[in-house]
Order: structure tokens, then sequence, then C-alpha cells
């Protein structure tokens, strides 16, 4: 992937607002932050990511923007590029659920090799999504995302939180007196958590692969 200095900038800011806000930034803030004097700079280095393969945007979505990377197995890597400093050796632990929680499997011998660029921050390992509660935000089953493991978040993130031993990834909504995980699919219902149950953040949803399938 050949990218110019200025789309590599513009790739780690849409990972570090998705990483922050749980949204990637819109044109409009791209070109501000890059000093751009009309949106369409912002629009043609946006095309010249999605040619490269480093984002995909979606239609008809005001933010759609989803940061993407190659997937490549450990085994097809040199062991100087798992050594370098350049690139992550992301485990996959598991699967999440994008719909009702499920438990999370036993940890495998399973893992990836790609650049740091993709993530920001940068994940500490992968699961497996299934189903389709988070569609919307363009996280979709068989998905890997990453995961930066953290017991803190922010109302609006998107997390990977623990519920009675189950996992799930939804959007973070905290209220004075109660928090809400909220799917990204108007067929889903959001989930309450009650104050008997065992609640956890695990981490923060920082990006994701699309195997070839």
């Amino acid at each position: 992937m050949d990218l110019t200095d200025t789309q590599q900038a513009i790739l780690a800011l849409i990972a570090d607002t998705i990483a922050a806000d749980g949204l990637p930034p819109s044109q409009t803030e791209i070109a501000r932050a890059f000093g751009f004097k009309s949106v369409r700079a912002a629009q043609y280095h946006l095309e010249a990511l999605e040619q490269a393969g480093a984002i995909e945007r979606l239609p008809g979505k005001m933010r759609g923007i989803r940061v993407l990377a190659p997937v490549a197995a450990a085994a097809d890597v040199p062991l100087a590029a798992a050594n370098d400093d350049s690139v992550l050796r992301l485990p996959i632990l598991g699967r999440v659920a994008a719909g009702l929680p499920i438990g999370a499997d036993l940890p495998s011998d399973d893992y990836v090799v790609l650049d740091k660029v993709f993530f920001s921050p940068a994940p500490d390992y992968l699961l497996k999504v299934q189903g389709d509660s988070m569609i919307d935000e363009g996280i979709f089953d068989g998905d890997l995302i990453g995961v930066h493991r953290t017991r803190d978040a922010r109302s609006g993130q998107i997390v990977v939180a623990r519920i009675d031993e189950e996992i799930t990834v939804k959007l973070l909504k905290m209220g004075k007196d109660r928090i809400r995980l909220l799917p990204r699919n108007p067929d889903y219902a959001p989930i309450e958590v009650l104050p008997d149950q065992d609640f956890a953040i695990e981490g923060l949803y920082c990006g994701l692969l699309r195997p070839n399938r």
C-alpha cells in the first residue's frame, strides 16, 4: 500500500477518532484538522485511501468510514517482520457477540501480523465477531475486531464488555443511575446493566480486520 505522508496522517486521524469517540471524523473535520481550503481536498484523500484498500466508505452514511487492514497469518510472515517494532503480532483470543452476549471462547494459538498504522491505540488482542447488532458501525459477522485492554471508557465509546461472564461489543452509554449497552442495529434492543449483575469493561474497540471470505 503506497500512501503519501498526508494520507498516512489522515488514516491515523481516522483511527484515533474512532478509538476516542467511537465514530470516524467527518470530511469537514478532516479538512479543518489539515488546513484544507475545501472539503473536496479531504474527499480526494479519502478516495485515495479507499483505492489503496486502507479504508472502506459506507454509502449513504455521513460518517461511514471503516479502517481496513490485510490479514496475514503469522506463519506467512518472515521472522524479521514478526520481530519488527513497526508490526503487531496479535492473538485471536475468541469470539464476541454483536447481538446478545455469548460466552467467550478459550484462547487459541491463532495470530495475525499487521502494521501498527492501522490501529490507534494499538490493540492487545483480536476477537471474532458473531452477530449483526453493530452493522451500522460497519462491524459485521465474522470480522476480527482489535481490542485495547483497559477498564476505563467514556460514554459514547464502543467497548467490549463482560456481563456475568459473557462478552459483548456495544456502544457504551453511562447515565447518573444506569449503564446501557446500545446496539447499532434497529432490530436489537439496548442491554441495561442491572445492579446485581457482574459488569466490567474489558477493553476499547480500536478498529477491525475483515478476513477474506
